[in-house]
């Protein structure tokens, strides 16, 4: 229900593939680590009376649980006029109940719970992660939602708005809108060719009687799956989730559905590709291919075939069309589904080539790869990634319950995991090359191209509409004490933290480490920073410090890009680099066997990398493209120009590239950023995992200690940033757009400003969810204008913004900044409640050990602590700073930072135009 990506919610893959990152130089694990970790040791499955399906697994590594109720159905379950049925429930379902008539979002945040929910093809999903003292309140809720939703007149009419606006925004992205057009026309006469997300003109269409009908047919216990893993104990949850759930009465009809399709769908033959020519940015490219289901046996050398060719830097098609120079990226998918699915290869052009010739060498790679056997190298590299891929994103129990959901929903066992891995185990190349045969055949392929009509285009910027501001009088807030009577009780109360204090040392050369073992799980997370972040670029040369961090990986000394890509996906870790405004960000991870080479590589890296012209080149190539790509969305180039309209051109933070500034960048000017920038007295790493940190310390010492550097760090100044003396609207117009996007705000503070948590605090209530905040409340659910609204302050090294954001059709724009400037004013003037900010205070704190349960989360927390220069007992302490945070504090916050009439406020999208959208 958050905003998020159209690729989450409605082109959703099979979550158990999605493990697969695509892009990433990725890990592979030991045949013997990989074995020796069951993905459903421990779990027990209950089936209620009412046929409700109950999975149960006990992880005792941190105080907290998951919850998810998965129900059996999706688009696949979609009849004539009824597509995005599943996905406007979804929606419904947190706005209340019978007995608890209030939108379930603030429950949920009252709770401190982290939740969400997607729905796919297949199934709609909803889940939330809590500390174990709410774990009872937590499966409260769900029950009463799984049999009382209340589902209105008043609810349905202001949900369509939403759900509209969120369709509306899908349609800004060119990749959206031809995935659509290509999977329509392989399955013409299947709901899997339809968007998950709907079409405007069947939402607008919805009866009353028509959303309760599919709710009271699918939402039924024995349609459903529901998921528990965490700290807790197994016999008094079940004995609590059979006196909830348990009295829950089956309904609808779902045994009376017509069985799935099982065998392939073959497609349409098709002489000439799809071609879409709209305004866009990059030209793209989507082939699709019929697949079998989930449960068919060539499943297993499907998805290994997939990583061979897809699966990293050294895959097959990274290499025939990235480092060849044809295309920006490359990406593919099997999406293998209750029916009959499809495998995806998508890539975006690089600048001057051609969509034909892409496709040509496409064609040409997979031929190969049909008429010759792959090497053994070549099959042990992606099959040691598939199943690594499984435990690193395994780490936490949100991530684990995912999993047993996904496999008993789709698969129709929690166990096809252990039976999946196995199958993988043996493949042969004789599978790949006759699954490739099979199923990657040209005649029953559907392609399509994008060719941006406005690809070079720059777009607009003007000053404000000329529109008189309407006058709207915001609602009252939701008062805790009224929602507190529909809050299911905590057992007890959980506000200790107890979290371990990473070790610290530093080594002779100034590099900071910071260690925290964890031996719960096989794996090692490394996070850092180097201080060489665009910070230090120039106007004329904006884009340096990515440039440079974007070419560690292309080579040192003694190894080329593809001898590094190779050494690390051969042995099980992923290695990363990318520039933000502070600093440039280390990411890694692997299978605690991979340390030591984790270790060495990011050392050669950092001290060798040797910038070779042709890689430069490349990369040069692929940020002209994002570039592009960026300029063309309406969310990052609605932010350039927030950021350039608040921040002076002499200041760091108004940079940003330009194709000028990315053209004139010489391979000297990279070297010269690298070796000024690039040293140990100017990087932090964090590491959590298994390992032994007398180990760690002396693989650290080897790999960095004769790192030396000579003179002092460089530093930078930053100007001081007043706020503006009266408000300014600007628009930045890009045409072909559907939906806007509009910033407000204006420069705040730094993390370690004393305000800092008051402002979290206070912003929680403003606008930190969007299904329960003021903001949230008045914009998004009392007058339908947004999908989301968020607001935030933007707090790192350095002070940065205050900002709120939101979506809105272009004609709703003006009526969403006069209701949220409204609603500041209600807040300067008012302020807020003593229930309001204790209940804020409960909620932050609450869902913080949900982060510190996955060691992912962890080091990134660390890390982030430690650049700042925070006490080191601060990712033990935070909760209670939050806790301690007075009225006297919020009060000082809401003089110093709601400042309704000195907003910059930006609105990005197709301007004044209404862009009509799918039908």
């Amino acid at each position: 229900m958050k905003l998020r990506l159209y690729m989450l919610i409605g082109l959703c893959l099979s979550l158990l593939l999605n493990f697969v990152p695509v892009n990433w130089i990725t890990a592979a694990t030991p045949v013997a680590t990989s074995d020796a970790i069951s993905f459903t040791q421990g779990v027990e499955k209950t089936v209620l009376a009412n046929g409700l399906t109950v999975l149960t697994k006990e992880v005792h590594t941190a105080p907290v649980v998951s919850v998810q109720v998965w129900y059996k159905v999706g688009s696949r379950n979609e009849g004539k006029g009824e597509n995005g049925i599943s996905h406007q429930l979804e929606h419904l379902m947190f706005k209340g109940t019978n007995d608890r008539p209030v939108q379930f979002g603030r429950l949920f945040s009252a709770l401190g719970s982290q939740f969400n929910a997607f729905t796919s093809f297949d199934e709609t999903a909803y889940f939330g992660t809590v500390q174990r003292d709410k774990l009872k309140a937590l499966l409260t809720l769900e029950a009463d939602r799984m049999e009382n939703a209340l589902i209105n007149s008043e609810q349905l009419n202001s949900e369509k708005r939403v759900v509209i606006s969120e369709l509306q925004g899908y349609e800004n992205s060119p990749g959206y809108r031809l995935d659509r057009a290509v999977r329509k026309a392989a399955f013409p006469h299947r709901a899997y060719g339809l968007t998950v997300g709907g079409t405007k003109s069947d939402v607008e269409q919805f009866s009353l009687e028509q959303v309760r009908n599919y709710y009271q047919n699918y939402y039924s216990p024995d349609n459903a799956t529901l998921v528990v893993t965490g700290d807790f104990a197994t016999k008094p949850t079940l004995k609590f989730i059979q006196e909830t759930f348990g009295k829950l009465s089956q309904r609808g009809q779902v045994n009376k559905i017509k069985s799935p399709v099982t065998s392939v769908q073959e497609t349409t033959p098709q002489s000439e590709p799809i071609v879409l020519k709209e305004p866009g940015s990059a030209a793209l490219l989507q082939a699709v291919y019929p697949l079998p289901n989930v449960l068919h046996p060539d499943v297993p050398a499907i998805d290994v075939m997939d990583a061979i060719l897809t699966g990293g830097r050294s895959s097959r098609l990274y290499q025939a069309l990235v480092e060849s120079g044809l295309a920006s990226s490359v990406s593919g998918g099997a999406t293998e589904l209750i029916e009959p699915g499809w495998y995806e290869i998508n890539a975006t052009a690089a600048p001057g080539q051609e969509l034909k010739q892409i496709s040509q060498v496409l064609e040409e790679s997979l031929d190969q790869l049909q008429t010759k056997l792959v090497t053994n190298e070549e099959l042990e590299r992606a099959k040691t990634q598939l199943k690594a891929s499984f435990v690193l994103n395994n780490q936490d129990i949100t991530s684990q319950a995912n999993l047993l959901a996904y496999n008993q929903t789709i698969a129709g066992d929690y166990h096809y995991i252990e039976r999946y891995l196995g199958a993988i185990a043996q493949v042969t190349p004789s599978d790949i090359q006759r699954v490739a045969k099979t199923y990657l055949d040209t005649k029953k392929r559907t392609l399509g191209f994008f060719e941006p009509t406005l690809a070079d285009g720059q777009p607009g910027t003007s000053g404000g509409s000329g529109r008189t501001a309407e006058n709207f009088n915001p609602g009252q807030p939701v008062d805790p004490a009224e929602l507190a009577k529909y809050l299911p009780p905590a057992t007890s109360s959980l506000s200790t933290s107890t979290a371990s204090l990473p070790q610290q040392l530093t080594l002779a050369n100034g590099l900071k480490v910071l260690l925290l073992p964890d031996h719960n799980v096989p794996t090692v997370n490394l996070s850092g920073q180097i201080n060489a972040g665009s910070l230090f670029d120039s106007n004329q040369k904006a884009g340096l410090a990515n440039l440079t961090a974007a070419n560690l990986m292309n080579g040192t000394k003694t190894k080329d890009a593809l001898s590094l890509a190779q050494s690390l996906e051969n042995q099980g870790a992923s290695l990363g680099f990318s520039a933000n405004r502070e600093g440039v960000s280390i990411g890694g991870q692997g299978l605690s066997t991979n340390l030591s080479l984790l270790i060495q590589t990011l050392a050669d890296v950092v001290k060798n990398a040797s910038f070779p012209a042709d890689q430069l080149e490349l990369s040069r190539q692929r940020a002209l493209t994002s570039l592009k790509v960026q300029l063309d969305d309406p969310r990052t180039l609605g932010r350039r120009v927030f950021q350039q309209a608040i921040y002076p051109e002499n200041h760091p933070f108004h940079s940003f590239p330009t194709i000028e500034s990315l053209q004139s960048i010489k391979r000297e000017d990279v070297v010269n950023f690298y070796q000024t920038h690039y040293r140990p007295d100017g990087m932090t790493l964090t590491l959590v995992g298994d390992f032994d940190s007398t180990q760690v310390k002396s693989l650290l010492n080897q790999a960095f200690g004769q790192w030396q550097v000579a003179g002092k760090a460089p530093m930078v100044n930053l100007p001081a940033v007043t706020l503006p003396t009266n408000s300014t609207q600007l628009n930045a117009v890009i045409p072909g757009k559907a939906e806007a996007v509009t910033y407000l705000g204006y420069n705040a503070i730094s993390r370690k400003d004393p305000r800092f948590y008051a402002a979290l605090v206070l912003n929680q209530i403003l606008g930190g969810d969007t299904l329960s905040s003021r903001l949230g409340t008045e914009v998004r659910d009392r007058l339908g204008l947004t999908y989301g609204i968020y607001s935030g302050f933007a707090a790192g090294m350095n002070p940065g913004p205050f900002l709120i954001q939101m979506q809105t059709a272009p004609q709703d724009a003006q009526k969403a900044i006069a209701s949220t400037i409204a609603l500041l004013k209600q807040l300067r003037q008012q302020g807020i409640t003593e229930a309001e900010l204790n209940t804020a205070k409960r909620s932050i704190a609450n869902s913080y050990p949900v982060d510190l349960a996955n060691p992912s989360e962890v080091a990134s927390i660390i890390l982030n602590n430690a650049i700042l220069g925070l006490s080191p007992t601060e990712i033990r302490d935070f909760p209670q700073r939050i806790q301690a945070v007075t009225m006297k504090e919020i009060q000082q916050v809401i003089a110093d930072f709601i400042q309704p009439d000195k907003l910059v406020i930006v609105t990005a999208g197709p301007g004044d135009k209404t862009i009509a959208g799918d039908s």
